[in-house]
C-alpha cells in the first residue's frame, strides 16, 4: 500500500525500503517497587502502535517489595506478548536491564520505564528513523520541545541540561537529553554494549558506549508526564554524581 505522504518526507515510513531483517520490537521493562502502574504500563504496551512489528516485552522485576512481585507472578505472560524475570534482590536499573538485554530477541530495541512518565503511544514516531533505514539508533529528547511535558524541578532540569552538555563535550555530539528513559536500537547496536553499571548511572554508559560506535544517532521530542518523588520517582541529585564519572570513565576506557 503507497505511503499516503509526500515521498520525499524523511519521515514518511515505505514498506518497500524497510529491511527484511527488521521484523520484531523488544520492549525492555526494568520494574522496581511499581505495584501500582505495572498493570497498566503493561496494558498500555502491549496495545500500542508498533510500526507493523511483532513486539515481545521482556519485563524484569529487581527485587521488588511492595507487591510488584506477586502481581507479576499472577499474570499470564501470554496475554501481554512478555517474558518476564525476576531478580532475588534490588540491584538496581542497570542490573535489569543487562538481564533483559540477554533475553530480547528483537531487531529493533526500546527501552520502557514501568512508571507512566512516558507515553508508548509515540513508539511509531520513535521507530520510524530505524525503518526508513536514516538512524541506528533514536532518542526521545524531553527538552527539545514541540510535545507536552509536566514542568521539572528546576534542580532537575539544571542537571539534565549539565549532563547533556558534558556528553556533548566529551563525545562530541549534539544531544539535548542524555538521560532520557526512551531510546531506540537496532539490536546489534545495543547487544555490542557491556553494560557494566547497576544503577542510574547505566544512562551515560550506554550514551558513551553508542557515540563511541559512531553510528547514526537522531533525536526527535517527545511528551513527558514526570512524577515527583511523593509519587514515587526514585532518581536523586546524587545519582548526578555517578553519571558525570560515568561520562568521564568511558570516554577513556570501556
Amino acid at each position: 500500500m503507497p505511503c499516503a505522504c509526500e515521498p520525499e518526507s524523511p519521515y514518511c515510513v515505505h514498506l518497500a525500503g524497510i529491511s527484511n531483517n527488521l521484523n520484531k520490537l523488544s520492549i525492555l521493562i526494568p520494574v522496581y517497587n511499581e505495584a501500582k502502574t505495572i498493570i497498566p504500563v503493561l496494558e498500555m504496551v502491549s496495545r500500542a502502535p508498533a510500526g507493523g512489528l511483532e513486539r515481545e516485552l521482556v519485563v524484569v522485576d529487581d527485587g521488588s517489595t511492595d507487591g510488584t512481585r506477586d502481581i507479576l507472578g499472577k499474570i499470564n505472560p501470554d496475554d501481554y506478548q512478555a517474558k518476564i524475570y525476576f531478580h532475588e534482590k534490588n540491584q538496581g536499573k542497570g542490573a535489569a536491564l543487562r538481564t533483559a538485554q540477554g533475553h530480547a530477541t528483537g531487531e529493533i530495541i526500546i527501552i520502557q520505564d514501568a512508571d507512566l512518565e512516558y507515553s508508548p503511544d509515540e513508539y511509531p514516531e520513535l521507530l520510524k528513523p530505524i525503518l526508513n533505514g536514516r538512524a541506528d539508533v533514536v532518542y526521545g529528547s524531553r527538552l527539545s520541545g514541540g510535545k507536552v511535558t509536566r514542568a521539572f524541578h528546576f534542580t532537575h532540569y539544571l542537571g539534565n541540561k549539565f549532563l547533556s552538555f558534558l556528553t556533548n563535550v566529551l563525545y562530541n555530539s549534539t544531544l539535548t537529553d542524555m538521560e532520557t528513559c526512551y531510546k531506540v536500537f537496532k539490536a546489534d547496536v545495543f547487544k555490542r554494549i557491556n553494560i557494566k553499571s547497576n544503577r542510574f548511572e547505566f544512562e551515560p554508559e550506554i550514551t558513551a558506549k553508542v557515540l563511541k560506535q559512531g553510528v547514526r544517532i537522531y533525536e526527535l521530542p517527545i511528551s513527558y508526564f514526570g512524577r515527583d518523588y511523593t509519587e514515587g520517582k526514585k532518581i536523586t541529585w546524587k545519582d548526578g554524581f555517578g553519571a558525570i564519572w560515568a561520562l568521564i570513565k568511558y570516554r577513556f576506557c570501556d
